[in-house]
């Protein structure tokens, strides 16, 4: 016997599975949405929707795109320099970055972390096309911005023994990070001096 209907349920569920929601925040979510106006439920559903099907990816950074755009603005603006380039995990480190203020280069979106026990190795990022864009931008400094974890370090050092030439400078965010800090959540202020203080690998 069910004490709540299924449709309820599953709703519970779906906000369940999003990283970082526990059970009573799921609970809360679903409740807050049969409570209110159907209008927020239709916004709420509308805009999940809109996200599925209205996003793409640069096929030069693996930024997010609207749909039907190749290539991202923070690319293709000819006062972006090509010849940096700030390496990070996911679409919205690049956002953490952008607000600082203080980088002027373009980004390139891995897609992840290698992790191992999460089955993500080399072949499930966007390496190769990193490698490529070295060449192709004519690439003088990458700034490997990922979190400062063991994923974050093992990325880093990965990346640095692919590239493997003298002639590009290989840097890191500085330490101003704490280790184990997701770069999306990690202040404007911190993440500024970082960029400024980035060190060689």
């Amino acid at each position: 016997m069910s004490i709540l209907p299924k449709a309820l349920q599953d709703l519970i569920e779906a906000f369940g599975s999003l990283p970082g929601v526990g059970s009573r925040t799921a609970e809360r979510y679903a409740y807050y949405l049969i409570k209110n106006s159907s209008d927020k439920t239709s916004k709420l559903s509308d805009a999940l929707l809109k996200s599925v099907d209205g996003l793409d990816y640069c096929k030069a950074t693996f930024a997010l795109v609207p749909k039907g755009e190749e290539y991202s603005d923070l690319y293709t603006d000819p006062k972006r320099n090509k010849k940096l380039i700030a390496v990070v995990a996911e679409p919205f480190d690049i956002v953490a970055l952008e607000n600082t203020g203080k980088f002027e280069g373009t980004y390139h979106v891995l897609g992840g972390l290698l992790s191992p026990i999460d089955g993500i190795n080399p072949s499930k990022l966007h390496i190769p096309e990193l490698i490529k864009r070295v060449s192709t931008d004519a690439v003088e400094e990458l700034v490997i911005a990922t979190n400062a974890s063991v994923e974050g370090e093992s990325t880093a050092l990965y990346i640095k023994q692919q590239i493997n030439n003298p002639d590009i400078k290989i840097s890191r965010l500085a330490r101003g990070l704490s280790v184990g800090v997701d770069l999306e959540y990690a202040d404007q202020v911190t993440l500024a001096r970082a960029l400024e203080g980035r060190q060689t690998i």
